[in-house]
């Protein structure tokens, strides 16, 4: 060899999805430093290997630094690379996908922007294709497990969960069959003594539920 190995730069992307005024919604972060400084971005960072014991441990570890949030459901996605897609160099980026209840984004670091899937700008790097898998990655996974409550809070109503299907699905739902697959998979039970406040629209407290299970639980059929 005439000179040194040139190393790939490794990172990880993590898509994160939120629900906003009842839609699908990502969370963007201006980038701190060039290439593309103050450009909104997927979060992500650098691995670090004399502190992550692999890649989900540093999409954990970024996110809880520069966002502030921790405990998400979080799955890796799948691996971008090439010597395209970052001006510095050959790149590789594992990316991920991560949930974040909207109650969660009051712990959020200031500088990040909630923006509904349909208003994203332009993104740098190859941040547009890592965002469009991971938004069908959600959908495809959602209609065959429980990965959409891991939006909801951890206690919801059933008009929630129907919603919230809903909403990552991208489609209607009919109300009977629903609640009566929800009951034959067993994947939540009633909180005991819990109900949710009476509302202009539900005159009537309603029995709140958790999931029976906090990992996810893939169904033998389709929701």
């Amino acid at each position: 060899m005439s000179g040194p190995e040139k190393r790939p730069i490794v990172t990880v992307d993590t898509v994160l999805f939120t629900l906003r005024d009842g839609a699908l919604a990502t969370l963007l972060q201006p980038r701190a430093k060039p290439p593309h400084a103050g450009r909104l971005a997927l979060v992500g960072g650098y691995v670090r290997p004399d502190q992550d014991s692999g890649t989900l441990a540093a999409a954990a570890r970024i996110l809880a630094e520069k966002t502030g949030l921790a405990g998400l459901f979080l799955e890796q996605l799948m691996t971008f690379a090439g010597p395209d897609r970052d001006p510095r160099g050959w790149s590789l980026s594992v990316a991920h996908y991560a949930l974040v209840p909207e109650a969660a984004l009051a712990r959020a670091v200031p500088d990040i922007a909630v923006l509904p899937i349909g208003d994203v700008p332009p993104l740098p790097f190859d941040h547009d294709a890592i965002l469009a898998a991971a938004l069908e990655r959600l959908r495809g996974k959602s209609a065959w497990s429980t990965l959409p409550a891991f939006l909801l809070p951890e206690s919801f109503t059933l008009p929630m969960l129907k919603a919230v299907y809903e909403t990552v699905m991208g489609e209607r739902l009919n109300d009977s069959a629903f609640r009566r697959k929800i009951n034959e998979l067993r994947i939540i039970e009633e909180v005991p003594d819990a109900r949710s406040p009476a509302t202009a629209e539900r005159r009537r407290p309603a029995q709140l539920y958790r999931l029976s299970r906090r990992a996810l639980v893939a169904f033998d059929r389709v929701i």
